[in-house]
């Protein structure tokens, strides 16, 4: 089957400016699960259709245990959306990932407690979806060579320890996930990614290092306004980014990727 390219971008702080677009339009969209975090923003970038969607709603307003997951995803199936790229800010286990740094997710550990991890639940069917490998090889790689072609410098693999939040995590918990060999520490990837892949679209994020966590004694605690000063000082490098690497996606034939993907799902719910 032949795909057209559309590309879903989840905004995480700082990065959910509308304005990137050409020819904008907004939509509500009513979910099955519920309201998305926001309206989603329709346009062109480089001549490629995109939807962009804010993570905590464009006021940042919602809390990332109260994110609506689910309808976000849904919302961005429902608009034709083949590919998510997302951004998220996660603060660093690693001395060699320095706040400002970007680093390409390849896995992660889910440490969340409080949300609805899947969309298969509303019959009598367990879909036990194979999760490995959670991000999209070739759309990592993608992003890899464009950043690279740019003189951005990324981390290549990085795995997130995703913690429930809102609160940042303790020193003990911090040095747990150190000894775990973690690399960095976020709050929102969690049911992102999954449902992502339940959804058969294409996902990816470029996480932002913002700041040392905890465990680092010669460096001031993670706290909101650091958090916020990093994220604004670097978001420029996300954005160049997302706007150079759209139209290389759009330009590859996605059609295995996306059949493989489908046919998985399909095989999870048939074997139950």
């Amino acid at each position: 089957m032949k795909y057209t390219v559309k590309i879903g971008i989840i905004g995480g702080s700082g990065l959910d400016d509308p304005n990137i677009f050409k020819d904008s339009t907004e939509q509500k969209i009513i979910t099955p699960y519920g309201d998305p975090s926001d309206s989603l923003i329709c346009g062109k970038l480089n001549g490629v259709d995109c939807v962009l969607l804010a993570r905590h709603g464009r006021k940042h307003s919602i809390s990332p245990t109260n994110i609506n997951y689910r309808a976000n995803i849904w919302a961005l199936k429902h608009l034709g959306c083949t590919h998510i790229i997302a951004s998220s800010a996660t603060g660093s286990l690693k001395e060699e990932i320095k706040p400002g740094d970007l680093v390409i997710l390849d896995s992660f550990i889910d440490m969340t407690k409080n949300r609805k991890l899947t969309m298969f639940d509303k019959d009598d069917k367990v879909v036990h979806l194979p999760i490995e490998p959670p991000f999209s090889p070739e759309l990592r790689s993608i992003i890899i060579e464009t950043a690279q072609s740019l003189g951005i410098h990324v981390h290549h693999t990085g795995t997130a320890v995703v913690i429930e939040g809102p609160r940042f995590s303790t020193k003990a918990e911090s040095n747990l996930y150190r000894l775990w060999n973690a690399d960095l520490v976020n709050m929102t990837l969690i049911p992102e990614v999954v449902l992502a892949k339940e959804a058969g679209l294409l996902y990816a994020t470029v996480a932002m290092a913002t700041d040392f966590d905890c465990w680092r004694e010669a460096t001031e605690k993670v706290n909101v306004a650091n958090v916020i000063k990093v994220f604004k000082e670097n978001v420029k490098k996300i954005t160049q980014l997302f706007i150079e690497v759209i139209p290389k996606i759009a330009e590859k034939h996605w059609d295995i990727e996306i059949d493989e993907l489908n046919c998985l799902i399909q095989e999870s719910v048939q074997s139950n």
